[in-house]
């Protein structure tokens, strides 16, 4: 009998749940912890960051025309054509299909958040964890360096590395790096702040001590024990990151010191030439690359803040203590007269 029970309770034990390998990636595994009105968010930011990525990569495929193209077989585009036909947003004042440019606009985007955020990754992280590690004069040094690179407005410090770099006027290689250099200055120290922080917390830790006294040298304690626990919170810095970038690009454009039009499409450039047009009436040429600005840094946004959400641990608190309420109510027995107790914690209630 005895062993008939043990197999019936084996048998009726429910299977275990089996977590894939993409369940653990950082983005991923936020989204499956999200509820409620915090889900909806961030699904919408992903679902806007993934429309801009793909547009990026597949910008050959989708898009009707080439960014400085300005005639096909049949002749000249000509300019400011209203949507329809050929052209489904029109065309600009220089006669460039509007819909083209606002495809290859986003290739430019993502080469520019691409090049920035990997640049100011790894200064910021590797400065802040030597900073924190060490200590000394080594960290009040950068510790001054990184608050006086802050205090620069980051449109201004912009302009001044694309008139450094390119003289104001730069080709795509040129007008990426401008941008990119310039926003990797200005958010260095947001990854140095972050990761120096982490650093001074994770170097007192007990496992940090431990590997210290068995010997282990600073290079094998930084890269695999305090690096590794203090880049956490890199996803959303990165995010929020990436969708200033795109401002910061926009502004260099609108302002005359972006890409030329004949090198990339930039969606700063084309709002700046499409002033004019506003004021009589043509309305298409500057609706779409802005409207591309305002949902690509959307997108982002959104999936920044509902990251910045999810690191909070009271959030995560109440989501466990919602999720597990339904199961002791289920399991919670009560005898009159004995005390209540639920199965499994050790106390039995005894039989009527």
């Amino acid at each position: 009998m005895a062993g008939a029970t043990s197999t019936a309770a084996v048998e009726e034990a429910p299977p275990a749940v089996k977590h894939v390998w993409w369940h653990r990636l950082p983005v991923l595994r936020q989204l499956r912890q999200s509820v409620g009105l915090q889900r909806g968010m961030m699904v919408a930011g992903l679902v806007l960051s993934g429309i801009f990525v793909l547009a990026a990569i597949f910008a050959p495929l989708i898009s009707p025309y080439g960014y400085g193209q300005l005639r096909d077989a049949a002749g000249n585009f000509g300019a400011q054509h209203p949507p329809g036909g050929k052209h489904l947003l029109g065309t600009t004042v220089g006669g460039f299909d509007v819909l083209s440019r606002v495809i290859w606009g986003s290739r430019t985007a993502l080469f520019v958040i691409v090049v920035a955020v990997v640049l100011a990754m790894t200064i910021g992280v590797l400065a802040g964890l030597l900073s924190g590690y060490f200590g000394g004069w080594l960290d009040r040094v950068l510790v001054v360096i990184a608050d006086a690179i802050y205090a620069f407005p980051s449109l201004l410090l912009s302009i001044v590395v694309a008139i450094v770099i390119s003289g104001g006027q730069s080709d795509l290689i040129g007008g990426i790096l401008a941008a990119a250099i310039a926003v990797t200055f200005v958010y260095i120290p947001q990854y140095f702040r972050v990761i120096r922080a982490e650093t001074v917390r994770i170097k007192a830790e007990a496992f940090v001590e431990s590997a210290r006294v068995i010997g282990a040298g600073h290079w094998r304690i930084m890269s695999r024990h305090v690096l590794r626990n203090s880049t956490r919170t890199l996803p959303l810095i990165l995010t929020l990151n990436a969708s200033e970038a795109i401002l910061t690009l926009a502004g260099l454009g609108f302002l005359g010191f972006g890409i030329q039009p004949t090198a990339a499409a930039e969606w700063g450039y084309d709002l700046n030439r499409s002033i004019s047009d506003v004021s009589a009436g043509i309305w298409w040429t500057s609706v779409w690359p802005g409207l591309a600005i305002v949902l690509t840094v959307l997108g982002l946004t959104l999936v920044g803040e509902s990251l910045n959400d999810l690191a909070d641990p009271r959030l995560r608190t109440r989501r466990r203590a919602a999720d597990s309420e339904p199961e002791a109510d289920a399991e919670i027995s009560v005898v009159l007269g004995a005390p209540v107790g639920v199965p499994g914690d050790g106390v039995v209630a005894p039989g009527l």
